[in-house]
């Protein structure tokens, strides 16, 4: 199986977990490191909603908490209940943690199902202008 398809179906999978008791947003992600791991997330709500994660950030956390630091592309689905039917980018939070650990060759895909993605370049395309480390130094 392609390797897209592969992280698509599991971000597919991983958005079945999400615990979205308010928005009913459900989002899945899977995250492939550059040594071949691989990690999902999906967003977790919380009643007074600064807590809550995004599925993004989830897989990202899972993976810096294992080691793993050196990514090479991100799959996101998501959507109400249980449609799929529209491409779910990061928002602006997610895009900014994404940003400290990705380099310029770095793939985000969205996706509706294994048929249905498009495949974008993180820095060119979804983040250009973002706030880096390198704006620190």
């Amino acid at each position: 199986m392609d390797i897209n398809k592969k992280l698509i179906n599991l971000a597919i999978e991983a958005r079945k977990k999400a615990y979205t008791p308010y928005s009913k947003f459900n989002v899945g992600a899977c995250l492939l490191c550059k040594n071949g791991e691989i990690y999902t997330g999906c967003n977790i709500e919380n009643a007074s909603l600064t807590p809550t994660v995004c599925a993004e950030r989830t897989a990202i956390f899972k993976a810096i908490s294992e080691g793993n630091k050196d990514f090479k592309k991100i799959v996101v689905v998501g959507g109400k209940n249980e449609k799929l039917n529209d491409f779910c980018a990061p928002c602006g939070v997610c895009r900014q943690v994404i940003s400290e650990f990705v380099n310029d060759n770095f793939e985000i895909i969205l996706a509706i199902n294994e048929n249905n993605y498009k495949v974008y370049n993180f820095r060119r395309d979804i983040f250009p202008l973002g706030f880096t480390k390198d704006d620190l130094d």
